[in-house]
Formats: C-alpha cells, structure tokens, sequence
C-alpha cells in the first residue's frame, strides 16, 4: 500500500473510533471513505448496532456488498456522525469537496450530521482553498447560463466529463469544475454561487465539518472547530 492510501486507512480507522453502539451514521463517498466504509462493516460484523445513510449510489452498493443496514435519509432527523473525505481542506475547516460527484447528498448529508468528521491523507492540507477546482452542480438546461456567470466572481468552468460524454450525478445533474484561483474569501464565493439561478448545490463547505484527522509521518494529527 503505498503512502498515501496508508494515510487514508489510518485516518478511517482513527475516525471509527467516534462511533458508538446505536449511532446512526453517515458514510461518505470517494478513495478515503472507502476505507471508513469498511472498518463500519468490521463494527457491525463485530456486533455493533448501527444505521447508515450512504452519500451517493456508489456508496450505497458497497454497503449493501458489505452487508451495512441503512434507512431513508427522510425518515431521520439527524445523524450521530458522518465520516467523509475532502479534496482540499484548511485548518479553519473549510473544504472543498465534489471531486468524486457526490458533493449534493454530501452536503445534505453534512447538514444533519451532529458531527462531521473529515479523514484525509497529508496532501489534502492547504493554507488557501482553490488549488483544487469548485465543483459545482446545475441543472442541464442552466449549464450554459451559469457558466456564462462565473467570469463575474472570478472564475473560469468547464463541464465535467467521463470517457468523453457530459459526468452526470446522480441527480441527473451536470457539473461545472471551475478554477477561482487560490480563493482569498470561502464564505464569500459559496454566497455568490448560492444566488446564481440553476446552481443546485457546489463543492465549497463551509461550516459544516466539526474536525479534520489527517494523517502524516504515521501520526494522526487533528483539526477542531
């Protein structure tokens, strides 16, 4: 396992201890959540009682592989914890997210949880959001609009693709990567892209994490807010 992938075990592994018997969780998606993923299914396996919300159709079929129960997110109120990845974060726990297209339940998901628990190997950490592109989803027939917006606030969007054909989420939505830079005002950006009409929802969390483990030279080391 080379390092990077070692880094993001030992951070799944750090963050199930959080868990407790009778919690209801929230599992992410992408690379890192993948380890998260499976060290729940050692719990339940161990006899540990639990409920899942997955956050993407991926995660959900590997939970059902793996035998993890889960319940409707609407038939809930809240989560006890969710553990999910990051594309990037900062030490004041602002993220940008989407990389793997799950950012929509991602962020609903997080907006319910009691505490959100973001797992990264070393490399996620920066000091300024915007290394990495926003994803941001829309509506198809919006995607032309909204992309015409973006030179506005700073930036510049290309439509996601896979194999050659428009990525498309798992609500039938499109997504805009669009590179702002290095992104001096987080809060300020996620207000403007909340008021452009056909934003569904994008990659830019703020607010919603509750601690950052990240894992470096074998050693946890951990964000709080």
């Amino acid at each position: 396992m080379d390092t990077a992938n070692n880094e993001k075990k030992m951070a799944a592994l750090e963050a199930v201890k959080e868990i407790k018997d009778g919690m209801t969780v929230g599992l992410g998606t992408g690379s890192t959540a993948y380890y998260a993923i499976h060290a729940v299914a050692e719990l339940i396996g161990q006899g540990m009682n639990l409920k899942t919300v997955p956050t993407s159709e991926q995660t959900k079929q590997m939970s059902i592989e793996l035998g993890i129960p889960m319940v409707d997110i609407n038939s809930i109120d809240s989560l006890d914890v969710t553990i999910d990845g990051a594309d990037e974060f900062t030490q004041n726990l602002e993220l940008i997210k989407g990389g793997g297209g799950a950012l929509l339940r991602e962020k609903i998901v997080a907006s319910i949880t009691k505490k959100q628990i973001i797992i990264t190997d070393s490399s996620k950490m920066v000091h300024q959001l915007g290394k990495f592109k926003v994803p941001i989803e829309v509506i198809p027939m919006a995607c032309s609009y909204v992309m015409r917006q973006l030179p506005a606030i700073g930036g510049i969007g290309l439509v996601r693709k896979k194999k050659d054909k428009d990525y498309i989420t798992d609500q039938g939505n499109l997504i805009i990567d669009a590179d702002f830079g290095l992104i001096e005002h987080p809060a300020v950006l996620d207000e403007q892209l909340n008021k452009i009409v056909g934003v569904v929802e994008h990659g830019l969390f703020i607010g919603l994490a509750h601690k950052v483990i990240m894992i470096k030279d074998g050693e946890a080391i951990t964000f709080s807010a």
